[in-house]
Parts: structure tokens; sequence; C-alpha cells
């Protein structure tokens, strides 16, 4: 498998970091989307969560994304022999797995005779131990929840405080994806653009965070509405269960943690510090090696014209 091999210091505490998000809202410009809205968007998959198209959103130039080219989930590491069966239809090339090699050790995907071409490409570094950080994860939820204990002084962090916005180490963890996710994010895209890679799948834990920001990325340098991405990004809450009751789960080192929600706080955050270093989304993929005719190619292979009225 395919691995990206870049290195960085971890995060800090949340007071090394803005805690706010950005300085001024984006605005919708208004373009329309023919893709389905809200739940009727999900998939379902058995063993599979936060299955759905990410196509169907109209662009700047007229267009749309197109449907049955690019998918996100969760991992698929639950999948069942009937799930495989439903997921087949899809008829998948490639799938990207955006954890880490420890998630990937304790959890691989599950392919029950699917062929695909399984690439995994981290979206976070691996960390450099250091003795004023406790951060060791490579996935950011859980790294977030490692912040925060650290802060706290005891094992369950902030949380989310009065529940009304992202949890602080959550903050931490979008600001820190801005500075370092940009390669993995490129490299993600062009095994999108290599020949014959469509239909592919683009996976994360759960689909939430890194796939999250990553689906954002190129959606917006797709040229889709901010409005648009942020609905989708929001979206995993329901494909989680993250809009009810709390949800906990065991991360990589068998301890018991909450599973948070995704805030538009948090997306607004990751793009206003994309933004504000390099311009836009499609300046921050070329400053991060992207040229432009793989860029074009993104685009030819992702926008179609869109339906007539």
């Amino acid at each position: 498998m395919e691995t990206t091999d870049h290195h960085a210091t971890p995060p800090g505490s949340p007071s090394d970091q803005p805690a706010d998000g950005p300085a001024h809202a984006h605005r919708s410009t208004g373009h329309r989307s023919t893709a389905a809205r809200g739940t009727a968007r999900f998939i379902d998959v058995p063993g599979m969560r936060n299955l759905r198209d990410v196509g169907g959103f109209a662009t700047a130039d007229g267009g749309r994304v197109g449907l049955g080219l690019l998918y996100r989930s969760a991992s698929l590491t639950e999948l069942e022999p009937d799930g495989a069966a439903v997921l087949a239809a899809l008829g998948l090339r490639t799938v990207v797995d955006l954890r880490s090699a420890e998630e990937v050790d304790h959890w691989p995907d599950r392919r029950h005779g699917l062929d695909f071409e399984l690439v995994s490409l981290p979206t976070l570094p691996p960390f450099e131990p250091k003795a004023e950080t406790a951060v060791t994860s490579g996935n950011p939820e859980t790294a977030a929840g490692e912040i925060e204990s650290e802060g706290s002084g005891d094992g369950e962090g902030s949380g989310e405080g009065d529940g009304s916005g992202p949890a602080p180490g959550l903050k931490v963890m979008y600001a820190f994806m801005a500075d370092t996710a940009g390669p993995p994010i490129v490299a993600c895209i062009r095994r999108l653009i290599a020949p014959g890679a469509l239909p592919a799948l683009v996976h994360c834990a759960v689909g939430k965070d890194r796939t999250g920001v990553t689906i954002a990325v190129l959606l917006s340098a797709l040229g889709v509405d901010h409005g648009d991405i942020s609905a989708d990004y929001t979206l995993s809450n329901a494909g989680l269960g993250l809009d009810g009751p709390p949800v906990y789960y065991l991360d990589e080192h068998g301890v018991e943690r909450r599973s948070r929600p995704v805030h538009d706080a948090l997306l607004a955050l990751f793009l206003e510090r994309v933004h504000g270093r390099h311009g836009s989304t499609a300046e921050f993929l070329r400053q991060h090696g992207l040229t432009d005719e793989e860029l074009t190619q993104l685009r030819k292979l992702l926008v179609v014209e869109a339906p007539a009225d």
C-alpha cells in the first residue's frame, strides 16, 4: 500500500492555537445543486456507516459534480458479506484510506472478494514523541481528546463544554490539519485522477474529520459553493448518530472516548486558515505540488454538464 512519508511535531495545547473560527463568513453564490438533500444522500450498506455520493453539487462554471464517481464513508473494517454484495454495485476501483498505519493495523478494511486498489494515505503525519505533549494518535478526534486530557489533568478532557460549539481539542487539530494535510490531500487527488481510478471511495475511521476536510478541499477546488460544502460536511452527524445521545468508541490504544459531532465552525476554521495562507484552496493545492494540468484533469473527470432546466 502506498503511504505518505511526512513527519511533524505534535500540536500543543488549545491555548497554542486560535480559539475562534474565521473572522468573516463565506457567502453563498446561489448556484443550483442537483445533489440529493439531507439523509436521502446516505447509501445503506450493511457494515458501513456514513456512506454517500459526493456528486450532484453545482459548480461555479455552471456544471455539477458527477454522480457515481466519488464516494465518502467510514472505514470498511465492519463490512459484512451481504454489505460487500451491495457495495459491489458501485463498481469501486479505488479506495483511499486516510487513517494512520496504527489504525489500519488494528482495524483493516474488509474486502469480502471486492476487487479494488486499496491506497493508504494518512492525513496526519506520524508524531515524533515529545515530553511536553500527550498527542500520539493519527486520528484527529483521539488526538483532540489527548490534548484536552493533558490540559485538564484528568482522563476525560474538557469535552464539548456547554455543547454549543466544537471541543477545544478539535479546534487545535483542525488548525493543525490546515498546516500539515496539504501533501496527503494532493496525493489523494493524484490517485483519483490516475487512469482507471474512478469510481473511488475516500474514507477515514468514521468519515467525518479527515475525510471531511479532504472532500471539502476537493469540492472547493471544483468550484462548489461553500454552503453546499458545509452541508455535506455536517451531514456526517446524522450518518454517525452524533445528533442524538452521546456516542462512545474505543481508540487504537483501547481507551474509551466520546465521539464529538462536527460543526460548521471547525470547517470554517480549517478553510479560513488555508485561505489566509494561500488565498484559495486551488492555490493551497498548487503550493503543495499539484500542477495546473492535474487540477484541470480533476475538473475534467469530476465535473459534468448540468442538466437542463
